[in-house]
């Protein structure tokens, strides 16, 4: 298989498909991998790296896209990138195409195959989709921490309290990977800490993060009364494939006090949060009745390094599977694909 690796394009995005190591891999199995020029710099790992494992480098996207068979990239691609994307590629990347119903039409056009890394699914649940979850939940915390200081125009507080200081109070709207690991971040600076959730096993692990964690049923009237008293609302809301559900209205955005912050780490699927829409690491904040708002659609990109290893090393597997041709008897990456031959694949897509 001919493997093709793309600079990512999109505003600020650091991350690389797969890092040298990962590329390693796919060359001892046989097959060749492709890599544009300087597409890993961002992540720290520049093109002698990737030489050294036995990669070739191509100078532009136009080689490389012309070159490869299996396209391997981290974000959707974008316009530039749909002009040299064709019917013979196969395309692995995140895709959210429930909230971009444009480029999957785009897409569909190609006639190309394309799997979504946060459709792949196990019986353990989304492996492709977690480690970038497990970050993005991390980084909500530690950027709602900083947007909340005055200069920020945040109502400067402190999250975490202090002596003759009550603590912050963080809402959490979900409690998968992202929620969980928002909580972690938020329980362990002191904050008090709501998370809502509708599975018991997730509600029961909230609990044990600390005394400062309330775990609570998603119930419409107790996230109404919390958001009204929230500092930092989280989004972290996901319904695999599909469009993300409003939780939260206007006008109870609207009831929260002038200063509070809201990051909706869903807003790539859509956004659980009606005043949230995507924003990018160029300009990632605007204010909605006094609330500041961070909606960036790739939140894992400002930390390229780390999200590029975590990212590697769940995709390879799957990309070796790939590259060998004899995926489709794979459960998981069935359940990855989202289009093939002009064709809608994946059930949430279709009943959207």
């Amino acid at each position: 298989m001919l493997v093709g690796i793309p600079r990512e394009i999109k505003t600020l995005e650091g991350r690389v498909g797969l890092v040298p190591q990962a590329c390693g891999e796919l060359i001892h199995a046989g097959h060749q991998v492709f890599l544009e020029q300087g597409a890993g710099e961002a992540s720290g790992f520049p093109d002698d790296l990737y030489i050294a494992v036995g990669v070739k480098i191509l100078p532009n996207a136009e080689a490389l896209y012309k070159k490869a068979k299996l396209i391997v990239k981290v974000k959707e691609p974008v316009a530039p990138e749909l002009d040299l994307l064709r019917e013979d590629h196969l395309l692995f990347s995140f895709l959210h195409l429930a909230a971009e119903p444009v480029l999957m039409k785009q897409l569909q056009k190609i006639g190309l195959s394309a799997i979504a890394f946060e459709t792949v699914e196990t019986a353990h649940g989304l492996p492709l989709l977690a480690p970038m979850s497990d970050i993005a939940g991390r980084l909500s915390v530690q950027i709602g921490t900083t947007l909340l200081h005055r200069p920020q125009g945040g109502k400067g507080i402190l999250l975490g309290g202090l002596p003759a200081a009550e603590r912050g109070k963080v809402v959490i709207l979900g409690a998968g990977n992202a929620g969980k690991n928002a909580a972690v971040v938020a329980a362990g600076l002191g904050a008090d800490v709501t998370v809502f959730g509708i599975e018991r096993y997730q509600l029961e692990a909230m609990r044990e993060l600390g005394p400062n964690v309330t775990a609570l049923y998603a119930y419409a009237h107790q996230i109404d009364q919390a958001v009204q008293q929230a500092d930092l609302l989280i989004g972290a809301v996901l319904v695999t494939g599909a469009r993300t559900p409003h939780l939260v209205s206007a006008a109870q955005v609207a009831t929260m006090e002038p200063g509070s912050v809201i990051i909706d780490i869903s807003v790539d699927q859509g956004g659980c949060i009606e005043t949230l829409k995507p924003t990018s690491n160029e300009k990632p904040t605007y204010t909605v009745s006094g609330i500041t708002h961070f909606g960036v659609t790739n939140m894992p990109g400002a930390v390229p390094r780390s999200a590029s290893l975590a990212l590697s090393a769940s995709l390879i597997p799957y990309a070796l599977q790939l590259a060998s041709g004899d995926w489709t008897s794979n459960p998981a990456l069935q359940k990855g694909l989202n289009v093939q031959a002009g064709k809608i694949m994946h059930p949430a897509l279709c009943n959207g």
